[in-house]
C-alpha cells in the first residue's frame, strides 16, 4: 500500500489555505513577503496546527522568532528557496572520562533542553545523554552524565504520586554513587516540588538541583542550555548538599542563582529571572567557571551522610486564599469534602474576617489542623497583635512565622502523612526543616525598587546591561 502524500499545505485551512495556494508557496518555503504597510518579512512558512484560525499564517524569520501574518494584509509573496524541515534534535555519544564526577539528570517534564516540532505542534524532549550532548556539547566536560526518565508530564500535572515516586528515585540515585542530583522540572510548580523534596529527602550528602527553562531551545533567548549548564555544574562541583532551584539571575546570561527548595517563589510569567528568594538571600551565584557562595548558612557537601528518605504525603489539604467578604460555607465546605489540613494564606500579619470565626472553630472541632500564613509572603504572622489575631489563636488556629504558603501547604501534606495527632502535627509544622522558618529576615533581601521614580531610574541606568 502506497502511503499518503504528505500534506504541503500541513495545518493551514480556509483563506489561509486559499491565499498560500494563490501565492505558490507551500509549508517550508523559504520567502520573501512585504505587506500593506510596506513592511518586509523573511523567512519561512511554518506549519500550524489545525486548531488555529484560518486568517494568519506563521513564519520563522531568520533571527529566529516566529512571527504571525494576517493573510489579508499580505500585499506580494515571493519564493526565494525550498528546503523541508527534519526537525530532529542531534544525539552524539556522551563521552565518559573517569576524572569527571557523577551526576545523574531526572527527568519529569517541563521545556528544559527542549525544541519545538513545527510539524505537529509538539514539544520534543532533549532528554538521552546523547540529545543533551548535541544540543549542549559543553556538558560532556562537567561530568559523567547518566538521565533517567522518571515521568514527562506539564509541572501543573505534579501531585502525591510524583511527588513520592520522585523522593524515591533521587533516594536511589545516592546510594547508587551519584556526586550530585539534577532534577529537569517545569518551572509552573517547580516552588512546590522543591519545597516537598527538602522534607521528604533530608540531610543528603550532595547536591539535588531542580532546574527547567522559561524559554524552548529553538527560540533565541531560551536559557535552557545556560541553565542546563549551571545546574549540572552545581550537581558536579557546588559544596551545598541541599534542594535547590537553579535559574537564571539577572535577566542576562551573566549567571544563575541556586534559591533554598523552602524560600523560592515564582514570581514572573514570562522572565527568565523568574525566581526569586523570599524572607532570605540566594544560596549562591553560579557562572560557567565559578561559584559565589552569598551564605555560610548551609549544609555542606559530605560524602559520609547518610541521606533520609521519608516519601509519605496527605492531600486532603489545602491553601485558603482570604479575600475581603469571603464566606464561612467555604470553610464548611472543606471540612464535608474531608480536608484535614487548611493552610490559610491572611492579610496583614494573619487575619480573616470574624464572620469565618465559628466555621474555623467548628473546623478544629472536627479535627482539622488550621495554620496561618502570610499572603504578603515578606514578614512574620504575628497574631498577637490585634485582637483579631488573639481570637483566631483562641479558636486554635496556629501561626507558621515567616513560612511561604506553598511552603506550608507541601509540609502539612508531609507531616499529615506521618500523623493525625493535632499536638504532634502542630510541632512538626513549626520546628523548622531547611530554614522554612527563619528566625529573622535579612536587612538586604526586601528590596522594592518601584519603576519610573528618578532614584530607581538611575540605578538602572549604571547596572543594567
Amino acid at each position: 500500500m502506497t502511503a499518503p502524500a504528505a500534506d504541503p499545505l500541513k495545518g493551514y485551512t480556509g483563506l489561509a489555505r486559499r491565499k498560500l495556494g494563490e501565492w505558490g508557496v507551500k509549508v517550508w518555503s523559504d520567502v520573501r513577503l512585504v505587506n500593506d504597510r510596506g513592511s518586509v518579512f523573511e523567512g519561512v512558512i511554518l506549519p500550524r496546527s489545525g486548531n488555529y484560525d484560518d486568517l494568519h499564517l506563521v513564519i520563522k524569520l531568520k533571527n529566529g522568532y516566529n512571527v504571525g501574518l494576517h493573510v489579508d494584509r499580505v500585499v506580494s509573496v515571493t519564493e526565494v528557496g525550498y528546503k523541508e524541515a527534519i526537525y530532529k534534535i542531534p544525539e552524539k555519544a556522551f563521552p565518559s572520562r573517569p576524572d569527571l564526577p557523577s551526576v545523574t539528570l531526572l527527568g519529569t517534564g517541563g521545556t528544559i533542553a527542549s525544541r519545538l516540532d513545527y510539524r505537529t505542534g509538539a514539544v520534543i524532549p532533549a532528554f538521552t545523554p546523547g540529545e543533551l550532548y548535541g544540543a549542549v556539547p559543553e556538558l560532556a566536560d562537567i561530568c559523567n552524565l547518566t538521565t533517567k526518565k522518571i515521568f514527562g508530564i506539564f509541572s501543573e500535572n505534579m501531585a502525591m504520586e510524583q511527588y513520592i515516586t520522585l523522593a524515591k528515585a533521587i533516594g536511589e540515585e545516592i546510594a547508587n554513587g551519584a556526586q550530585g542530583i539534577v532534577i529537569g522540572h517545569g518551572t509552573d510548580t517547580m516552588g512546590h516540588t522543591a519545597a516537598i523534596l527538602s522534607f521528604m529527602v533530608q540531610d543528603s550528602p550532595v547536591p539535588i538541583v531542580l532546574v527547567g527553562s522559561q524559554r524552548s531551545s529553538d527560540r533565541p533567548s531560551s536559557d535552557a542550555a545556560l541553565n542546563l549548564i549551571h545546574s549540572i555544574r552545581t550537581a558536579a562541583y557546588g559544596d551545598i548538599a541541599e534542594v535547590m532551584i537553579c535559574m537564571f539571575g539577572p535577566t542576562s546570561d551573566r549567571y544563575a542563582l541556586l534559591h533554598r527548595g523552602t524560600r523560592c517563589r515564582k514570581m514572573h510569567s514570562s522572565y527568565r529571572s523568574t525566581f526569586r528568594t523570599v524572607g532570605a538571600i540566594p544560596l549562591a551565584m553560579v557562572s560557567r567557571d565559578s561559584f559565589n557562595y552569598l551564605t555560610t548558612d548551609y549544609a555542606k557537601r559530605d560524602p559520609a551522610r547518610r541521606v533520609r528518605v521519608d516519601p509519605v504525603y496527605n492531600d486532603r489539604t489545602t491553601i485558603l486564599y482570604y479575600y475581603p467578604g469571603m464566606h464561612p460555607d467555604l470553610v464548611d465546605a472543606l471540612v464535608e469534602k474531608g480536608y484535614k489540613g487548611i493552610v490559610i494564606a491572611g492579610t496583614g500579619l494573619g487575619h480573616v474576617n470574624k464572620p469565618l470565626y465559628p466555621a474555623l472553630q467548628r473546623a478544629v472541632a472536627a479535627g482539622v489542623h488550621i495554620v496561618m500564613t502570610v499572603q504578603t509572603l515578606w514578614g512574620y504572622v504575628q497574631m498577637y497583635v490585634y485582637d483579631t489575631g488573639r481570637d483566631l489563636l483562641d479558636l486554635g488556629v496556629v501561626p507558621l512565622e515567616n513560612m511561604l504558603p506553598e511552603t506550608a501547604l507541601m509540609k502539612l501534606s508531609w507531616v499529615l502523612g506521618h500523623t493525625d495527632d493535632h499536638a504532634e502535627v502542630m510541632r512538626m509544622m513549626r520546628t523548622p526543616i531547611s530554614h522554612d522558618i527563619t528566625p529573622r529576615e535579612p536587612h538586604n533581601g526586601y528590596l522594592i525598587m518601584q519603576g519610573g521614580l528618578p532614584e530607581t531610574e538611575a540605578f538602572i541606568q549604571q547596572h543594567w546591561k
